[in-house]
């Protein structure tokens, strides 16, 4: 038997889709699911399913965005060949994306028992959307929305990739949330904070995904509910990316602060009632 049913991964693999790149926590809002439909959030196999169907939605990422990733890999793949070409931006930015992932997998690889133990529990989930608020309403008040994407530094990439840590470490904190809220302290206008949270979350979740597929597999997350949650994360998270850019162009992330916390001390009150068992 699967830990996880086809039909339970559908609704997985929705939520995984909506929430991966809006800044309100996919960790958190699977646990959730999870929760709600009777699922054991620090099942082995439930942990590594949520880590697979990830790259369904990273796979809308590179989709979406496949033109800047062929532009961005393309002067990669030139500046490695000839010394001349490595003054552009963009390979020096596919170096920026690549070195501000390291962060985040030493301290994976290194925190992995905290992070499928206790800091799995939704009670740190339901901290984590509450705490995670605040840093976003302050970045996104305090920020000044002045620099583009062209403007980004390898300062700018360490800081906004490194603080992916939050949200590994605080299942709740949102990966968007916290990258996002980095790059609005950081000045960026809200667009390039977005489109750079993209960017620095293809190689992290892809890799956390593949990391986890023999593990998820093995557990018996089951082949067919793998398959089936990451196809619909992909169709869910191109449709949510479209969205969310044109948001965040006319809009502040005031809607997003106001639905965490809503959603944060409701989980804090379903706990406490003992409707959800953390």
């Amino acid at each position: 038997m699967s830990a996880i049913s086809v039909g339970q991964a559908v609704v997985l693999g929705a939520v995984e889709g909506v929430t991966e790149f809006l800044p309100v926590s996919s960790t958190g809002h699977l646990k959730i699911a999870e929760g709600l439909m009777g699922i054991p959030v620090d099942d082995r196999a439930v942990v590594g399913f949520s880590a697979v169907v990830q790259v369904g939605a990273i796979a809308a990422v590179l989709v979406y965005f496949f033109q800047d990733v062929v532009r961005i890999v393309s002067a990669w793949g030139r500046g490695l060949r000839h010394r001349e070409e490595r003054h552009h931006h963009d390979y020096r930015f596919a170096w920026w994306v690549v070195c501000a992932t390291v962060p985040v997998v030493v301290v994976g690889l290194a925190a992995a028992p905290l992070i499928e133990g206790p800091l799995a529990s939704l009670w740190v989930v339901a901290g984590s959307l509450v705490v995670g608020s605040g840093v976003m309403w302050a970045a996104d008040r305090t920020g000044r929305h002045k620099r583009g994407e062209d403007d980004t530094s390898f300062q700018d990439a360490m800081l906004v990739g490194g603080s992916q840590i939050l949200a590994l470490l605080f299942p709740g904190f949102s990966r968007s949330g916290a990258t996002m809220s980095t790059a609005l302290a950081l000045d960026l206008d809200r667009v390039a904070a977005t489109r750079l949270s993209f960017f620095l979350g293809i190689p992290a979740l892809t890799g956390a995904g593949l990391y986890e597929l023999k593990d998820a597999l093995g557990t018996g997350a089951g082949a067919a509910p793998l398959a089936v949650g990451t196809v619909v994360s992909f169709v869910v998270a191109y449709a949510s990316i479209a969205w969310l850019l044109k948001f965040v162009a006319k809009h502040s992330f005031n809607a997003f602060v106001v639905y965490r916390v809503a959603a944060g001390v409701l989980l804090f009150g379903l706990l406490g009632a003992g409707v959800l068992h953390s």
